[in-house]
């Protein structure tokens, strides 16, 4: 049976264009929409004060899972969401704020798989660009106006997470010089009104003052200059629960640690009203029903499908993408080194973040698995990469953390490997009320939800009070937020806190904490400081690390934060900058966790074994940084 598919493209699409994909049709959409045509305007203004009202505060978690259960056949919401990724949570927001009844549950944790994974960039698609050119392929080119014009609009939604960040890109010889600048200022060109700032040639001595650790030589070849252009980067598993707790505040249920076990029928076997749900923390079930599911599930989203039709085809071809930290000094602050073309033909990058430097590389060959671990050798693919480009001395003892992620491109059966596969988003709905959403990339999660809901809609034949309004729509925390924000914490908080011996002392708000809670959590940064003074949480969670003791319990409280993990890994990023400091910080976290959770001793148990394993996959060297909370 044919399926409908609709691939989100831009606003330079003449009209609709039909293409058939093995026996599938493909519909790329016009989308050249302005903001003003979206509708909103009133709706827009009410979303903006709920979401920004100083008192306001996310449902808890029993009420989000009350009204998932009250939804009954009689009653069933509009849209239910399988998937807290950037996308199923991008689609809880659009639909919420349209006016629709939205719910949504996640097996694990809010961005727990491939949104918490990512390259940290927010990319306009630059290498998407250079296929475009010289395969003459227009698709490739709608990807990257499509890619430039989110990429601008997902810094604009959270500014507090996302910023600007200069990659330089080192050429040996003329003739690179002058190709790399030339495809640059094409991409500038490209990205018109939504550049972030213009590319640039740097010379060889130029280059070495703005990056020190650039090698200048090496290789019997010595470097002629670089060329600096802009792309995004973010935060992403933060993006991501911000994400969830703003459609939880614009009226969405959202529920993490929650799993469909089941899909429900129409009389058995007609088609899909809604899904058993376990509740994975209290091993409760309940149905939930909806009038349309949308199935987010990212590289797992064949496995939902195959819970409406055990022979469905598979959509995903599994791409994975490997990361490494090193310390701050093999890169500078605020600017990232891209190498285009390694010994087999992928790109590693090398990108300050978060006070740390992040390695890495994508497009390799995996499996689909809860808990992707990065082999060895590629965690030696990536050091070997750098080490021809760096005069520091690479060494694998300096890395602190490693980690896989696994990307669900949509698969064309007729492709060799995963380098010629659609990096489109594909939307298809090949069972009766079961919306599939998949492949994409993080950049563009906003689209791509937007295109899913369109097809809830008509799937459902939903009737939404107003048209998508998430193009200008600042998640939590962003609305009111500048860079200078960090001032008002620095000036008007101070850190109470408890010394080992019981001793309450007064701490200064320094610069480095205050920068980290206004980053994090924009402007409701104020809550956070106000729970470090005044309820002695003020203490650092691992030194060298501005962590902060009241941020675990402002995330229990706000941003339902409900495992050790939960914190360690995705409302803070210890796991992934520094395994040790994350160990180090854990008995402090689930202590913390338990007092505003209630957790037994055998929860408490639980926690710290669960955790101990799940950092146990983050391959960090075995030479350890982190000593008793001292860094040497």
């Amino acid at each position: 049976m044919a399926r409908l598919f609709r691939a989100r493209r831009v606003s330079v699409t003449a009209g609709a264009l039909a293409v058939a994909v093995g026996g599938s049709y493909m519909t790329l959409r016009d989308t050249s929409v302005s903001a003003s045509d979206r509708g909103g305007g009133t709706a827009l203004e009410a979303l903006r004060r709920r979401i920004t009202d100083p008192a306001a505060v996310v449902p808890s978690r029993a009420s989000q899972e009350s009204s998932l259960s009250a939804a009954t056949s009689g009653n069933p919401l509009d849209i239910l969401v399988i998937g807290g990724g950037a996308t199923g949570c991008g689609v809880a927001l659009d639909a919420a704020t349209r006016g629709l009844r939205v719910g949504l549950v996640e097996r694990e944790d809010f961005s727990s798989g491939t949104s918490s994974r990512s390259t940290k960039l927010i990319h306009g698609g630059v290498r998407y660009l250079e296929k475009a050119v010289f395969n003459l392929d227009y698709g490739q080119l709608k990807l990257v106006f499509h890619a430039l014009l989110e990429r601008k609009q997902v810094i604009d939604n959270a500014p507090h997470l996302c910023h600007a960040l200069p990659c330089m890109t080192p050429c040996f010889g003329w003739f690179e010089t002058v190709y790399y600048w030339v495809g640059l200022k094409m991409y500038d060109l490209v990205a018109g009104r939504h550049l972030l700032h213009l590319s640039r040639y740097y010379s060889a001595q130029e280059s070495s003052e703005l990056f020190p650790t650039l090698a200048r030589k090496g290789n019997d070849r010595s470097l002629k200059g670089t060329v600096v252009y802009y792309d995004g980067q973010m935060n992403d598993s933060r993006v991501n629960v911000g994400l969830a707790c703003t459609a939880a505040l614009a009226g969405a249920a959202v529920l993490n640690h929650a799993e469909v076990v089941e899909l429900l029928r129409e009389n058995g076997k007609g088609r899909v009203i809604g899904a058993r749900i376990r509740d994975n923390l209290s091993g409760k079930e309940f149905d939930s029903y909806a009038k349309v599911i949308v199935n987010a599930g990212g590289p797992f989203c064949d496995s939902v499908r195959k819970l409406a039709d055990k022979d469905a085809k598979s959509m995903i071809c599994p791409s994975s993408g490997v990361h490494i930290v090193l310390p701050d000094y093999y890169s500078p602050q605020g600017m990232g080194l891209i190498v285009p073309k390694t010994k087999d033909g992928r790109v590693v990058f090398m990108l300050p973040w978060l006070g740390r430097t992040v390695a890495g590389t994508t497009d390799s060959n995996t499996k689909i698995t809860m808990l992707p671990e990065p082999r060895e050798d590629e965690i030696e693919f990536i050091l070997d990469a750098i080490r021809d480009y760096l005069n520091v001395k690479v060494r694998r003892m300096d890395v602190l953390s490693a980690w896989s992620g696994i990307r669900p491109l949509a698969m064309d059966p007729n492709a060799k490997n995963t380098e010629s596969i659609s990096r489109d988003h594909v939307v298809c709905e090949d069972f009766p009320g079961l919306v599939t959403i998949t492949g994409g990339k993080w950049t563009t999660y906003r689209s791509m939800a937007e295109d899913a809901v369109d097809a809830a809609i008509k799937s459902g034949k939903l009737n939404p009070l107003n048209k998508c309004l998430t193009s200008n729509l600042c998640l939590v925390g962003g609305d009111g937020w500048d860079p200078a924000f960090f001032t008002v914490l620095a000036q008007e908080y101070v850190r109470m806190k408890n010394t080992q011996n019981g001793t309450l002392v007064r701490g200064v708000m320094d610069t480095a904490a205050a920068k980290h809670l206004s980053h994090s959590y924009g402007t409701m940064s104020q809550r956070v400081a106000s729970i470090a003074q005044n309820e002695n949480l003020g203490k650092r969670l691992a030194h060298g690390y501005p962590y902060l003791e009241a941020e675990v319990a402002y995330c229990a409280r706000n941003e339902y934060c409900e495992s050790a993990v939960d914190f360690i890994a995705r409302r803070s990023r210890l796991a992934f900058l520094d395994t040790d400091a994350a160990n180090y910080a854990l008995p402090r976290v689930i202590e913390l966790l338990a007092a505003e959770h209630n957790w037994d001793k055998s929860r408490q148990n639980e926690e710290m074994e669960t955790a101990m394993k799940f950092l146990e996959t983050f391959r960090s060297s075995k030479n350890a940084h982190f000593h008793d909370g001292w860094h040497t």
